[in-house]
């Protein structure tokens, strides 16, 4: 049975794994945070959740559109109607979906039939006989004929120089063309309720002076029933300025601009995130590259191909499909 590890339980390797279990592959996915998702992020607070990472996608390829309905009929994932907002956005004017109980819903139901390790920090490859060997910061060490990394190319960089595997030696180029727009993400709990319109979103210009781009009612939004709970990201220039200061400081001062719908006064409390590789602005335009290396060895995510959620799910799929031998580089 072919072997595979799988660096990053996002969209794009959880999608690559079921596609390969689907196969008959023997899969392991390896991430180093508390749980499965990455940007498809949901946090707790008090009674209520608040989607911090991605707000939203789209569904326009026929795989994707197949998956996402797959996910609707399954009770995962619920339709946000933009299309409603209260704002001139001609990208508003096709659907939008949302997980029903927060965007982690969606990562967590697909992790259900795949073997995912969570907690495992990938910090070193090592080429071995018929593969490959995956060492982790806990010390673990996984093996595999194949080994597919889709954590953002920053993290992938720098675990492949630790390893002695620098991208000009496999022949990557394509990481040259990548990069990313971090983001600061505020979450806080209401005591009341806000007087965001309806359907529940506030967007400003990218280039607003108070550093706000957007804001969600999660409440609205349906995620979050019993707690009102707000979702507010800053610009990606405000959010490269402060992305170092005080979090606790820089989300009182998000909050500060949108006293007109949030009032101090209803705000119970709040916590920040920070996303340093939030939006990958500028992308590889294939859905993944190929490494040269001892081993099968494949890099795809959110920066390759379309981008954001929908993207890295190709992504992951067309890596799967390369492996199989029903997909091409």
């Amino acid at each position: 049975m072919p072997s595979t590890i799988i660096i990053g339980a996002g969209m794009a390797g959880l999608t690559a794994a079921h596609e390969l279990i689907k196969n008959n592959h023997e899969v392991t996915v390896l991430d180093k945070g508390r749980g499965v998702g990455g940007r498809l992020a949901t946090r707790r607070l008090g009674d209520g959740r608040a989607d911090h990472g991605a707000q939203f996608f789209s569904a326009r390829t026929p795989d994707f559109q197949a998956h996402v309905q797959q996910l609707m009929e399954a009770g995962v994932v619920n339709e946000w109607n933009l299309q409603e907002a209260e704002i001139v956005d001609t990208t508003f004017r096709h659907p939008r979906y949302i997980g029903a109980e927060g965007m982690n819903a969606i990562a967590k139901y697909m992790a259900k039939s795949v073997p995912v390790q969570t907690g495992e920090r990938a910090v070193r490859i090592n080429p071995i006989a018929g593969g490959c060997q995956v060492v982790t910061e806990s010390g673990h060490t996984y093996e595999a004929a194949q080994l597919l990394i889709t954590i953002p190319v920053p993290q992938a960089e720098a675990l492949l120089k630790d390893s002695g595997l620098e991208p000009g030696s496999l022949e990557i180029r394509a990481f040259s063309n990548i990069s990313y727009q971090p983001c600061i993400a505020v979450m806080a709990v209401l005591n009341g309720t806000a007087t965001i319109p309806t359907p529940g979103i506030l967007r400003f210009d990218e280039n607003a002076d108070h550093g706000v781009a957007w804001v969600a009612d999660n409440r609205q939004k349906g995620i979050s029933p019993n707690q009102t709970t707000i979702t507010v990201h800053a610009t990606h220039a405000f959010s490269q300025l402060h992305l170092e200061d005080d979090l606790n400081a820089v989300g009182k001062k998000l909050l500060d601009q949108l006293t007109e719908w949030i009032p101090a006064c209803s705000v119970a409390s709040y916590q920040v995130h920070r996303w340093r590789y939030s939006l990958a602005n500028q992308r590889h335009d294939e859905a993944f590259v190929v490494g040269k290396a001892p081993f099968m060895l494949l890099f795809g995510g959110d920066g390759f191909g379309m981008g954001n959620v929908e993207g890295a799910f190709q992504s992951g799929l067309q890596m799967a499909r390369f492996l199989l031998g029903t997909g091409r580089a």
